[in-house]
């Protein structure tokens, strides 16, 4: 039986050596990501804190509430104080009542860095900030923000 020479025929190879590279590119680009810079540190209380988006995307649609990913770095100061600390993004901090109701803007991670899905609205606005509340195991509760990067807001 003779093949015909068709166009499937003659580059089937090819398809098959594009399914052998892909998941190296693929791989090779989830080792290398591409960062916005981190914004200014911050004292807040006994900790100095740079917080860092991990994209100038919008927030996206994460259990039912929109978040935004940030990676908060301690320069200073001890995490293990921290008996639980938010981050929201609005015109100004959540109340504590209303932040301990559900399980987003929560910090999480190490003393090299803590990640958190900030509580945010749909769309940025200019009046928005990144709003951080920590809750210390003494009791004492400090806020702090930081404004948007403008890079976030020439995303709406």
């Amino acid at each position: 039986m003779a093949f015909k020479n068709s166009f499937w025929q003659r580059n089937k190879f090819k398809l098959s050596g594009l399914l052998l590279v892909l998941p190296i590119w693929f791989l090779y680009d989830s080792l290398t990501p591409v960062f916005p810079p981190a914004w200014n540190e911050q004292a807040v209380g006994p900790y100095v804190i740079t917080p860092m988006p991990f994209d100038l995307k919008q927030p996206y649609a994460h259990h039912e509430e929109f978040v935004k990913d940030f990676l908060l770095m301690f320069k200073q100061g001890d995490i293990n104080t921290i008996r639980q600390g938010y981050v929201n993004i609005g015109p100004s901090a959540l109340p504590l009542t209303t932040l301990q109701q559900g399980d987003e803007g929560i910090l999480h991670g190490s003393e090299h860095g803590l990640h958190v899905h900030a509580i945010a609205p749909k769309q940025f606005s200019a009046t928005d900030k990144l709003w951080l509340t920590i809750q210390t195991w003494q009791g004492e509760l400090l806020v702090s923000s930081w404004e948007l990067a403008p890079a976030l807001l020439a995303n709406n």
